[in-house]
């Protein structure tokens, strides 16, 4: 058997279809299941069990010997969320008890870090561990991302193979239901079907033009193949950062969000909001040199043609994957 959790989210659901384009059936899917917007994620998807995550641990104590491999992917995402008690019960606390199982039973494990524990890049984008405990996040989500990722380091006992992702911006099909926490792809698709215009935020430094602030825009399909790809790799345990390696302009992605709806591009820009000014990323690219490094092969889809087959394929007619 393989755990999934946060499997009716986007990035879980996504892995749960990749796993079964691999023929693997025998999952087991973790999460609350009681939003009805992600019910569409799972309705095409094959899999043995669902397991309500606040039972989760009751059931691994029963099943453990038939558990191959956990993908902790479930988490509380929201980095508008300021309510640090809720980051220390579902971040951090629950993926404490998932590391301490996982050693006791002997299990590898993936788990789902952030590129929010990297602050404003203060110290760059590269997924050294000597510098976790110096890295300054902009928000409790960012803070409990990284404040696991320093216990688990710190922890005598470790899972015989682990791995912390640290996502970058991840877009793409089953993220319909994630509201404001949606993709800029997501929200630009719908705008311009709306209006026929997109409306960016501003440059407000001089060193940046207006739409000129860059990201890491990843596919969620290359996110689930690195994860499918580790479940077989199995060595090489730490913390990796998970991006395309390659920044992009936000009018990069409006021009390609335009062009894969076959419409000329009416971009417009607009005050970046006050309250969040002080704290906004003009720039983010994750270095991947190390997840290379130890020998994944594969490629990382161009933001052009991620976002033409995310408008074409899904976005378009409401699809999942």
């Amino acid at each position: 058997m393989i755990v999934i959790t946060g499997a009716a989210g986007f990035i879980g659901s996504c892995l749960v279809k990749r796993l079964n384009e691999d023929r693997f059936f025998d999952l087991v899917l973790v999460d609350d299941f009681s939003n009805p917007a992600k019910e569409a994620n799972l309705s095409d998807k094959i899999y043995q069990e669902k397991v309500h995550r606040n039972d989760f641990f009751t059931w691994l104590d029963k099943n453990e010997s038939q558990v191959q491999f956990i993908f902790h992917i479930g988490a509380r995402t929201d980095t508008t969320e300021f309510d640090v008690n809720i980051f220390n019960e579902l971040n951090l606390n629950y993926s404490k008890t998932m590391w301490l199982k996982c050693v006791e039973y002997g299990l590898p494990l993936v788990y789902a870090s952030s590129a929010a524990t990297y602050g404003l890049g203060e110290l760059g984008y590269k997924d050294d561990e000597s510098l976790v405990g110096q890295l300054k996040p902009l928000n409790p989500y960012g803070d409990s991302k990284n404040d696991f990722d320093k216990w688990a380091l710190a922890q005598e006992k470790k899972p015989y193979f682990w791995a912390g992702l640290k996502f970058f911006n991840v877009y793409g099909p089953n993220e319909y239901h994630k509201g404001r926490m949606a993709s800029v792809i997501f929200h630009g698709f719908n705008q311009i079907k709306e209006t026929g215009t997109l409306k960016l935020f501003r440059s407000h430094r001089p060193d940046y033009s207006d739409g000129g602030q860059k990201r890491d825009f990843v596919y969620v399909k290359d996110v689930v193949n690195v994860c499918h790809w580790l479940m077989h790799h199995r060595k090489n345990s730490g913390l990796y950062n998970l991006g395309s390696g390659t920044a992009r302009t936000f009018l990069d992605l409006a021009k390609a969000t335009f062009k894969a709806m076959g419409k000329e591009p009416n971009i417009s820009f607009i005050d970046t909001p006050a309250d969040i000014r002080d704290k906004y990323q003009y720039f983010t690219e994750a270095d991947m040199s190390k997840l290379k490094g130890i020998g994944y092969p594969y490629a990382f889809t161009s933001l052009e043609d991620g976002v033409e087959e995310y408008v074409k394929e899904y976005l378009t007619s409401n699809s999942r994957y």
